[in-house]
């Protein structure tokens, strides 16, 4: 990846990284169905808006209206579900870490899928290392609840093995020549098209209106920011760096989680904090396999 790839994943960190704060604040209020509803719903509305205002061409085959319900499956309806159900249950700190795995068991199924994302040694150590950074920063007193709710825990996981086949699914959407944010409304729409029924099934419609203001506000930003910009970051990403690249994002995400506490809700960063950080500065580095390459004589930038 160039500046421009690193930038991408750097921004889709942070707009994912909110997402867990926001999602906290609505499970008090909505099941975690309804929650996910309305993410997606709201990220189509605001995509399908763009899509016009950009005039890109519909999509009209119908074996791509096929992938985007398959994609918004994998990719939304399970994982999104998972980590809500497990969030209730598990600390979020736990949660994080958990959903940090996401890389590894990228690139173990692209590994495997993809002839021209073999897994090496130097990627799969970055990951672990990546990982323990996550551990080290958000503290391993939140491993301290790993052998309880071991269902919700399971959950998380699910969802990161999820994500996993969705990376490696996403890649057809390349060669398929669609605009990021064509994929990315169609995946969502997808989505919600999947939920419409169920969430009406299970959900009393006079949660929505009992909703707090607070709580649309959260719907608000999680559905046009952390989910609707979010995915054309992420479909940008994977057309142009590949699965595993597109992976990563995960290990950065606790990094914002604990910055934006540290800016808006008073926490003090700790040393311990620092030391995470720089662990997964070093997987990433080894994932990226460059820093070791401009240390030999090679420039750091050159794609």
């Amino acid at each position: 990846m160039g500046l421009v790839e690193w930038s991408m994943v750097l921004g889709l960190s942070i707009l994912w990284g909110m997402s867990f704060f926001l999602v906290e604040l609505l499970i008090a209020e909505l099941l975690p169905l309804t929650i996910v509803f309305l993410r997606v719903s709201i990220a189509a509305l605001t995509l399908w808006a763009v899509f016009r205002i950009l005039a890109l061409p519909f999509p009209r085959r119908i074996e791509i209206w096929i992938a985007f319900l398959a994609m918004g499956l994998l990719n939304n309806v399970i994982p999104f579900t998972l980590i809500v159900v497990g969030q209730i249950h598990i600390a979020s700190g736990l949660a994080a870490i958990l959903n940090a795995t996401t890389p590894i068991f990228t690139m173990l199924v692209a590994g495997a899928l993809l002839p021209d994302e073999r897994l090496t040694a130097a990627k799969l150590s970055g990951a672990v290392l990546g990982l323990s950074g996550v551990i080290v920063m958000i503290g391993p007193g939140a491993l301290e609840g790993i052998g309880q709710n071991v269902l919700a825990q399971l959950a998380i996981l699910g969802a990161t093995l999820s994500y996993a086949f969705a990376f490696v699914f996403g890649r057809r959407f390349k060669n398929a020549g669609l605009h990021p944010v064509t994929t990315a409304a169609g995946q969502v729409s997808g989505s919600t098209v999947l939920l419409l029924p169920v969430v009406f099934y299970f959900q009393d419609p006079a949660a929505l209106v009992s909703l707090s203001l607070s709580g649309w506000a959260a719907v608000a930003v999680l559905g046009v920011f952390s989910t609707g910009a979010a995915y054309v970051l992420f479909f940008g990403i994977l057309g142009r760096a590949g699965t595993t690249n597109a992976a990563i994002v995960t290990l950065l995400i606790p990094i914002w989680a604990i910055l934006l506490g540290s800016v808006f809700l008073g926490e003090v960063l700790q040393p311990i904090h620092f030391a995470g950080m720089a662990l997964i500065a070093l997987g990433l580095a080894a994932i990226d396999g460059r820093p070791l390459q401009w240390l030999r004589g090679t420039s750091f930038w050159r794609s």
